[in-house]
């Protein structure tokens, strides 16, 4: 099967999953429970089908959002995060509760105003306030739903909490916020910086990889955050690039002391980005 042929396998699979979330959070937003039989049944298996995809790049182009960012995003929350628990060797039941609390980390959401949720611009500060409540009132939804776990409760609650205490709702640090959360929070940031949204254009791929880079120590757990850098980066290898001095080029190798400046061979020549910083990555082709 060609690339092309593998891409709109999983642009239809991940569409028919988005659909299929779309209704059943409906269904939430009415009766403030959670439809957890049929999200096991139907919206779940394609998440960990399409995590098993032959080829990551591809798999990420499926998930940018071409309708609805709301439903979108939460399949590909899920999608990332079975990633990221597989990576860190996560077993398969750990998996499924991970998978399951990254598809329901915005839950509360449901809960939230239509004209907060969809509001095309910057939200007010009173507006924003308001938006805060949807990982209380996700956390209060998961809590009261029989086969969700407190830990799978508590990523609704804990996904915008931030290593150093600048998060929200509590202000936690560290290992106080749990390792589900803690995944989730760096699926989630991925995800949204990748993503057109109506208020805001989506960054360059190297340019996400590169902030989530810079908000390893602080924002993020470091080691979640380098493995997510990682597994990227490697799957970049072969691909062609345009650097900042208008030169092309090829990635050959990611060092593992500076995973988003690696070695590209121009010509017959090699950049090396770990040392010379005055170069960048301006595209990947």
């Amino acid at each position: 099967m060609s690339d092309t042929e593998f891409r709109l396998q999983d642009d239809l699979r991940i569409h028919e999953a988005v659909e299929q979330a779309r209704q059943l959070f409906e269904e939430v937003r009415s009766t403030r429970k959670i439809p957890l039989l049929e999200l096991r049944q139907s919206v779940i298996p394609v998440i960990r089908e399409a995590a098993g995809s032959h080829d990551l790049l591809t798999l990420l182009a499926s998930l940018q959002p071409i309708d609805d960012y709301t439903y979108r995003h939460n399949i590909a929350v899920g999608i990332i995060a079975h990633l990221i628990g597989t990576w860190l060797g996560m077993e398969q039941k750990e998996l499924l509760q991970l998978t399951t609390a990254a598809l329901l980390h915005d839950v509360g959401k449901m809960m939230i105003p239509q004209d907060v949720l969809n509001k095309p611009g910057k939200l007010t500060m009173e507006e924003f306030e308001i938006m805060k409540q949807h990982t209380l009132l996700g956390y209060e939804i998961l809590e009261g739903t029989v086969g969700i776990t407190h830990r799978q409760a508590l990523v609704a609650l804990q996904h915008h909490e931030r290593m150093d205490g600048s998060g929200y709702p509590f202000g936690l640090t560290g290992d106080k916020i749990e390792l589900f959360s803690r995944i989730v929070s760096v699926a989630d940031m991925f995800h949204a910086m990748m993503s057109h949204r109506v208020y805001r254009t989506p960054s360059p791929f190297y340019k996400v990889l590169f902030q989530l880079e810079k908000d390893t120590f602080g924002l993020l757990d470091p080691a979640i955050t380098r493995q997510l850098i990682e597994k990227m980066m490697n799957a970049l290898i072969g691909r062609s690039v345009l650097l900042t001095d208008g030169n092309e080029g090829t990635i050959l190798l990611i060092h593992s002391h500076a995973y988003t400046r690696p070695l590209i061979r121009v010509g017959d020549s090699y950049k090396d980005l770990s040392k010379d910083h005055s170069l960048q990555i301006r595209q990947i082709f």
